[in-house]
């Protein structure tokens, strides 16, 4: 075994686990979690906002 037949398994363990998580993303079942991911900054409006009222006046 020499660094060619290593540097092939790494390639192809590298493109399986890049099908693996092709696969998770695009399932049936993620759709659901990855949608109410998306909305979690839109569920509550925070009071306490730093953005919205500048500590300082410029």
């Amino acid at each position: 075994m020499d660094i060619n037949d290593l540097r092939s398994i790494v390639t192809v363990a590298g493109l399986l686990c890049f099908l693996a998580i092709v696969g998770w993303a695009y399932g049936k079942g993620s759709k659901k979690g990855f949608e109410e991911a998306a909305n979690l900054p839109f569920a509550e409006h925070d009071d306490q906002g730093g953005a919205s009222k500048p500590s300082h006046p410029r």
